[in-house]
């Protein structure tokens, strides 16, 4: 059995493998850059050595720095988490060369799995149902458009090597093609250092349905399958296990055709094939294809091990030294549903910007299972994935796990950045996806209102007003009186572009907020004699008041002089990151919504726009280099 693990990754799969690791006597190793000096994961290990760097390139994807750590700190096997190393098949042929296990498939099957066009040629061969689609080894644009023509519009352009939504853009008609294939290509090279693409057919209708497999080398099972199809962008959101609407001769064939996919590669491991299913006329054991297997943990495993009971990293640990299926295909539970929801530092309502900042405050329910790398008072940086948490509950049926869902969230309670925790809750309301009519076009159709931050009630500003004179966690008793008045106060707030200047009146019995009554008793705030589960919580320059959803309010300092330079003249970097390039040149004529340059920050890139029609004045920073939050990057000539 394994003695030491070196964990090679960061954030809540590094601590989620440090908690199996050491439930089964494992020590653990973590490693760590210099912006995780003293992150969560470190401290979940035993022990953990320093790669330093800031960015991935500096520090987790050092491959010779991560060996060497291992062998300092006598690791006999290292786990790879997801992302990162989890499936490079160079990696995995140095750890085995250095004599140490690699949790994980074989650099064989990593290799045919991880390019789709050659993958889907193997899967062909397995007789597992691939989409229909262009594969081929040549890149030149003619082939590829004349192939999109030959497929039918609209397809989808992905990056051979892709995840994550990288290097994929969907195209409607042909006129669309040239421009989505170039972009395609750059956000791929950028990505993965590879910049193929293949071509396939849109499916109408979708939903990605994937299944988890496990293998020893030898054989392989499944544990059921996931839905992910509540997606944005490609980026899945929330999944659920299993999948609503299964049947059991639908499982029974994707079960049955993943299965087949991991004995044609040896798999050994746990791996997720990935599959498109046409649902137009609901789910039909004909209707299903093989879009990529995942050869590595997925993000989204904590549902499968809900409804199974098994812990996947555990049995990940057995099976890489040696060790056959703990279990048989028939012997493994299917107990009640689950869901997982993804909890970002992402701005929904400017567009899902990746957010950074401190976090002031950090909070779970205790009947959830939220999987984390981050504590309270933990800085989310922009060098990494901005994830906070996933959140995971688990019920008897899909309709009661639900609820436990739209529960959690609601108590789930963060401050100091901007989070995607009021756009969660209200996803997980909308009523195709409650009645589990859901496909990966959901969020899209749902539009912008589930982005938009509701506009806080009179009761939520009553009060994050009282959190503004400094009354978050309660009213004290005897407030006082000045000329046996009752002592007034005027808090002033602004919520979004909206200022707020709300009268506050402390009486024995409370206090009064334009017109709505609010108390504190029993460890609780009542308004208007009801008690409310609210809660306050005051930063330096913003209260948030976690009411149903986060309302974040900011404080203006009343002495601060308000001054705005930039208007719409100035295109601003929105947060800290990388100037990929810039488009604009002094005296361009632009028209409002031209692309002026390129910015990568959280592994995204981000295209920033003319606000207006003008003339650039000047470009005041270069391609390249690494830009802070509100750096100018273009200045348009003022208008007359």
């Amino acid at each position: 059995m394994i003695r030491t693990l070196l964990i090679a990754n960061r954030g809540e799969i590094a601590v989620r493998i440090a908690q199996t690791a050491r439930s089964m006597g494992v020590r653990t190793v973590a490693v760590y850059s210099d912006v995780d000096a003293g992150s969560a994961h470190v401290a979940a290990c035993d022990d953990a050595v320093a790669l330093g760097g800031q960015t991935p390139a500096d520090s987790y994807l050092r491959q010779d720095a991560i060996l060497d750590a291992a062998r300092a700190s006598g690791a006999d096997a290292i786990h790879p988490g997801y992302g990162f190393l989890s499936e490079n098949p160079e990696f995995v042929d140095k750890v085995e060369a250095a004599g140490i296990t690699f949790v994980g498939p074989s650099a064989k099957a990593i290799r045919a799995m991880g390019l789709k066009d050659a993958a889907k040629a193997l899967m062909e061969k397995a007789g597992v149902p691939v989409v229909p689609g262009y594969h081929g080894s040549d890149q030149s644009d003619d082939v590829l458009a004349q192939s999109a023509q030959e497929i039918g519009f609209p397809v989808l352009i992905k990056a051979v090597a892709g995840g994550g939504g990288k290097g994929m853009r969907l195209v409607e008609q042909s006129a669309d093609f040239a421009g989505a294939l170039a972009s395609a290509r750059s956000e791929a090279l950028a990505a993965f250092g590879n910049g193929d693409v293949l071509v396939e057919k849109f499916v109408g209708t979708p939903r990605h349905i994937e299944v988890q497999v496990f293998g020893d080398g030898t054989d392989a099972l499944h544990l059921y399958e996931r839905d992910c199809s509540l997606q944005r962008r490609h980026q899945k959101v929330i999944e659920e296990a299993p999948a609503p609407g299964m049947t059991p001769q639908m499982r029974a064939a994707m079960g049955e055709a993943a299965v087949k996919a991991a004995r044609a590669i040896g798999y050994s491991g746990a791996g997720t094939v990935e599959f498109i299913v046409d649902a137009t006329d609901g789910l039909r054991p004909d209707r299903f294809y093989f879009m990529e297997m995942n050869t590595r943990l997925q993000v989204e495993h904590p549902v499968t091990e809900a409804i199974t009971g098994i812990d996947l990293v555990e049995w990940q640990l057995l099976v890489a030294f040696g060790a056959a299926l703990p279990l048989q295909q028939e012997q493994i539970p299917l107990c009640g549903h689950a869901f997982e929801a993804r909890l970002y530092a992402e701005d929904a309502a400017a567009g899902f910007l990746p957010a950074t900042g401190t976090l002031t405050r950090l909070r779970f329910p205790d009947d959830a299972r939220a999987d984390s790398g981050v504590r309270e008072g933990d800085t989310i940086s922009p060098f990494y994935d901005p994830m906070i948490a996933k959140v995971i509950v688990h019920g008897a049926d899909r309709d009661e796990a639900l609820r436990k869902l739209v529960a959690a969230l609601g108590a789930t309670q963060v401050a100091g950045t901007v989070t995607n925790l009021g756009f969660l809750r209200r996803l997980a309301k909308v009523p195709d996806f409650v009645s589990g009519q859901v496909d990966t076009g959901l969020i899209a159709r749902a539009g912008d209102r589930l982005a938009a931050n509701p506009m806080p009630c009179s009761k939520t500003r009553a009060l994050a007003a009282l959190g503004a004179l400094g009354f978050g966690e309660g009213l004290p008793n005897g407030l006082g009186f000045a000329l046996w008045t009752p002592l007034a106060h005027i808090a002033h707030l602004r919520f979004g572009d909206i200022d707020h200047a709300l009268s506050v009146t402390f009486r024995a019995s409370g206090a009064e907020v334009d017109g709505t009554q609010v108390a504190w008793s029993g460890g609780r705030w009542w308004i208007n004699g009801a008690p409310t589960p609210a809660v306050i919580h005051r930063d330096p320059t913003q209260v948030t008041v976690f009411y149903g959803t986060p309302y974040v309010f900011d404080v203006p300092d009343p002495l601060a002089v308000a001054s705005d330079t930039s208007g719409a003249d100035v295109i601003e970097a929105p947060m800290p990151g990388l100037l990929r390039d810039v488009m604009a040149h002094p005296g361009q004529s632009v028209a409002q919504g031209d692309p002026l340059a390129i910015f990568e920050a959280m592994k995204m890139e981000h295209t920033l726009r003319a606000p207006r029609d003008g003339v650039v004045a000047d470009v005041l920073a270069k391609a390249g280099e690494q830009v802070d939050a509100g750096t100018a990057i273009v200045r348009l000539e003022t208008l007359e």
